[in-house]
């Protein structure tokens, strides 16, 4: 079956038979998977590289999480639509995603026809959110609008993930191509602003948030 260009997909899931699954469903429905990518990073190069019409990303991969990696796709791949796949459908988490320009947002419990709707919907401009998320989310993200600052930084979020997944201040400043004294500082501000002092306490907000797998 030919593919167009709006069909050309970039999967991003850190377990592997999942993401074998997807591909294998996408490529029955007629999309054309150019890339797979397990971690944040490699799905923002993949991007970049390739410009895919379309995304599919898990919210909680290694090294940079779903929301954040669609904040760089959009800065480096402005044509790629992301749709978010989670297992969180917390007020927040959906709002963040909007927040981020993510396109759409489908909840891993849902039928892989749901998925299939989601890209259908993205992949000719409309906004898609899976059955169960609640109008009241929406109204919340619209009346929120842009003038609500987040807590962290995207800079921040990249630093506290990477704090939570247990990497060194020197091996942060190394994966975000940063200096040593900026990543200590960055560490300093994020404890500041949750008001906490012990790296336990950013691993607890970072598995209650979804940014990382308990």
């Amino acid at each position: 079956m030919k593919t167009t260009n709006d069909r050309r997909v970039v999967v991003a899931d850190d377990h592997q038979m999942f993401r074998q699954g997807l591909v294998r469903l996408l490529e029955t429905a007629g999309y054309e998977v150019v890339g797979e990518a397990e971690d944040g990073h490699q799905l923002v190069r993949l991007a970049r590289q390739l410009k895919p019409a379309l995304a599919i990303v898990d919210y909680s991969m290694p090294l940079l999480n779903g929301i954040d990696s669609a904040c760089d796709i959009h800065r480096k791949s402005p044509g790629t639509k992301v749709v978010l796949l989670t297992m969180y459908d917390d007020d927040e988490c959906v709002i963040d995603a909007l927040q981020a320009g993510i396109r759409g947002f489908v909840l891993k419990s849902q039928a892989a026809s749901d998925l299939l709707t989601a890209l259908k919907e993205v992949g000719r401009g409309s906004v898609y959110l899976s059955p169960g998320i609640s109008d009241a989310v929406v109204k919340a993200y619209a009346s929120r609008g842009d003038n609500k600052r987040k807590v962290l930084s995207d800079r921040e979020r990249q630093v506290l993930q990477l704090i939570a997944e247990g990497h060194t201040t020197k091996d942060i400043a190394k994966l975000l191509f940063i200096s040593v004294k900026t990543t200590e500082s960055h560490r300093g501000r994020i404890m500041q602003r949750l008001g906490m002092h012990k790296v336990a306490n950013l691993v607890r907000y970072a598995i209650r948030t979804g940014m990382i797998k308990a």
